[in-house]
């Protein structure tokens, strides 16, 4: 097996998509009776590495039945176009709220440009390439579509952002999250034993439609959850709900230490800083040592949550 997969059990397998750094952007590949589904892709630079997976495990790209991703930021489905052009019997199943943006991506782009620069873009996700509209589909909630004969069930689940959806795969007993179970690092792992935390990147981060997917994730017992950044976490229902509760907690503290910086001079640099101090005082509890290296791991996060969470502040004072 190409080091940059995961096999996961049932069908499932994780691929690095060497998006920022190691071990830190997953797709997912689900394998039923010959059939293949994608379940985010990362960016463009992602695609050899997917199409790489499919050859690896004996795959036609003609065995690509759905490509879904979880939502439509760049680190999950930056690389839905391209790879799609490869794949010639695939269908993309997309958010209603998202499909827009995959088969025309000028919007996506000029909103990330004004963010990253030329530069940046074309180094960490490439030219967007649209999905023809004849090949790209709505999903809407409950959902069922099939690989082979697994049932897929999608469900709008906001929180993170709007056009979110996720994906229930009852052979597994696990949903396909995207972000709206948050991001957990294997790098922070102790003992098995997962580390999570939320994230409120902008510009749609809404604290309480997120604590309401959140519910309904959880209603349906699930074993284990994929999530996009990084990999399956939890093991049993006990410790998925473990997860979540830890994850619910700091929200609560992140949009009460929003609050209180509300009309501070200085709020982006405060908000960033304490932040990043509560994920490393919950690593410390942990059991990590969360020392420098950490820090600078975690350092991305807190600048785009803190971002998100003024984004919050500001549409509320409107």
């Amino acid at each position: 097996m190409l080091d940059f997969i995961e096999d996961l059990g049932d069908g499932i397998y994780a691929i690095d998509t060497g998006f920022q750094r190691p071990r830190f952007d997953a797709a997912y590949l689900m394998v039923e009776d010959g059939r293949a589904a994608f379940i985010d892709t990362g960016t463009n630079h992602a695609v050899p590495r997917l199409l790489a997976a499919l050859a690896a495990l004996g795959l036609a790209t003609g065995a690509v039945d759905w490509v879904i991703p979880t939502h439509v930021h760049l680190d999950h489905a930056g690389g839905v176009g391209l790879l799609m052009e490869a794949l010639p019997r695939a269908r993309a199943l997309v958010h209603p709220r998202g499909l827009r943006h995959m088969i025309d991506p000028k919007a996506l782009w000029l909103g990330a440009l004004a963010v990253y620069g030329d530069a940046e873009m074309q180094r960490s996700y490439g030219k967007l390439v649209p999905v023809p509209a004849e090949r790209a589909e709505a999903s809407h909630d409950n959902q069922v579509v099939h690989l082979a004969d697994r049932p897929l069930r999608l469900i709008d689940s906001p929180g993170h952002a709007k056009h979110h959806h996720a994906i229930w795969d009852e052979k597994s007993r696990s949903w396909f999250t995207g972000d709206t179970f948050g991001l957990s690092y294997r790098a922070f792992d102790i003992d098995g034993r997962a580390w999570i935390l939320p994230t409120s990147t902008p510009v749609q981060f809404e604290p309480e439609a997120l604590k309401a997917t959140v519910a309904r994730l959880l209603a349906a017992e699930p074993l284990a959850m994929q999530v996009t950044h990084y990999g399956r976490i939890g093991g049993s229902v006990a410790e998925v709900r473990r997860l979540a509760a830890v994850m619910l907690e700091q929200v609560e503290e992140m949009v009460a230490l929003a609050e209180s910086l509300r009309r501070a001079p200085d709020r982006h640099d405060r908000l960033k800083a304490g932040l990043l101090n509560g994920y490393l005082a919950r690593l410390r509890d942990h059991g990590h040592a969360a020392g420098s290296e950490a820090a600078d791991w975690l350092a991305l996060d807190a600048e785009l949550n803190a971002q998100g969470l003024e984004v919050m502040l500001d549409r509320s004072a409107r």
